[in-house]
């Protein structure tokens, strides 16, 4: 099971490289097929809603198929989005990529949730979500700086046909690695994402869920670079190495927050600290969105490090569902969480195009600190539990 463990956090840092790469690629997209920020926001966005709503099949093959077949076979549908993306000639073709490339991807997450659920105790549930998204946050940094290597390089098509391949070879060392967890003697066979979704208690968590990981994932995923491009004027290298800090502060984050509940004996106060500090950043920003080139690096790596704590979200969630639709319910909150990230790419998007590079900051920042803090709110209604 270890190998398997293990096979799934690297395709996890191919998920978490295919959500991000799009940043350094806005300069020679725009100059090969004349694609636009706002044309890869929504490219960005397409991924994410697609990833987001395959949660729901994801989540009845996990706890009826079992994650062998499951994770490697969406992979496969990844490796053919990372081909189209290489072979594109048009914004269309990078959108259709970019949902293949979701589809693959959405599985192989949710895949180890499911097994840490199954075989480990609850109590350090969150403690090997966070280290498995910590693991795989590499990709989040392997899709700065060493992409921007291999596309001046190589070029960014041959760098997508190396990608396509070993996203392929992945897939097939998950087949051959993985094994499903012993099936549960006379579990319940009845309930659904339905009987999740009429359990009060969730519906305190949803929304903070929602919204945690947008504001994180979209500068970083999507914003950085125009960001530093259009309001300090700087140069490439130098926006590769913002993207650089901001991952590795991610990365610290999830590992700050995954044992974080068994440290302090609470989930609840240390979302809520974790996501006040965060937005705190956000309105400076909003109200100052020029700061000091270094100070903007550094509120940046904070509010990505603020916004990591969706593992011990999810343990807090996973906490109220029955065991037999465990599946069901860690893809369920996968889905609120990447989502709401995919709805806020379309929406930053637009509103870059409405206010011009030079107005859109602030109002993209604002939005971000709004949003999460009424998450906040609703959430700090929520019964703490820690298992």
């Amino acid at each position: 099971m270890k190998a398997g463990i293990a096979a799934l956090i690297f395709a996890y840092v191919l998920s978490q490289f295919y959500r991000a790469f799009l940043a350094v690629l806005t300069g020679v997209l725009g100059r090969d097929i004349g694609a636009t920020p706002d044309d890869l926001a929504a490219a960005s966005g397409l991924w994410f809603l697609t990833f987001a709503v395959m949660q729901i099949p994801v989540g009845w093959a996990l706890d009826t198929i079992g994650p062998r077949k499951t994770a490697p076979a969406l992979l496969m549908i990844g490796a053919l989005g990372a081909v189209v993306f290489a072979m594109a000639t048009t914004v269309l073709h990078i959108k259709l990529a970019m949902v293949l490339i979701g589809i693959g991807c959405s599985a192989v997450l949710m895949a180890g949730y499911f097994i840490f659920a199954k075989i480990y105790a609850p109590a350090v549930f969150a403690t090997l979500a966070g280290v498995m998204i910590g693991i795989g946050s590499l990709g989040n940094l392997l899709s700065a700086a060493p992409t921007a290597w291999a596309v001046e390089a190589f070029g960014w098509r041959a760098t997508l046909v190396g990608l396509a391949a070993l996203t392929a070879a992945t897939a097939v060392v998950m087949f051959a690695l993985i094994r499903d967890p012993a099936r549960e003697v006379d579990a319940p066979k009845d309930g659904s994402v339905l009987t999740l979704l009429r359990m009060p208690a969730l519906w305190l968590i949803f929304p903070l869920m929602f919204v945690n990981y947008a504001a994180a994932a979209g500068i970083r995923g999507l914003w950085i670079g125009p960001y530093f491009d259009d309001l300090h004027g700087a140069l490439p290298a130098f926006i590769g190495t913002a993207g650089l800090v901001m991952g590795l502060a991610m990365v610290a984050g999830t590992f700050l927050y995954a044992p974080a509940d068994r440290i302090f004996g609470t989930r609840k106060w240390v979302i809520i600290i974790g996501n006040s500090i965060g937005v705190l950043c956000l309105a400076f920003l909003a109200i100052n969105p020029v700061p000091q080139i270094w100070t903007a690096v550094i509120l940046l790596a904070v509010i990505g490090m603020a916004g990591s704590g969706f593992p011990v979200i999810t343990a807090h969630a996973r906490s109220f569902f029955p065991s037999h639709l465990t599946g069901r319910g860690v893809t369920l909150l996968n889905l609120f969480g990447i989502g709401g990230v995919g709805i806020f790419q379309m929406l930053t998007g637009r509103i870059y195009d409405s206010f011009g590079a030079q107005g859109a900051y602030p109002v993209i920042f604002g939005l971000f600190a709004v949003t999460i803090t009424i998450g906040l709110v609703i959430y700090a209604f929520s019964d703490d539990r820690t298992d």
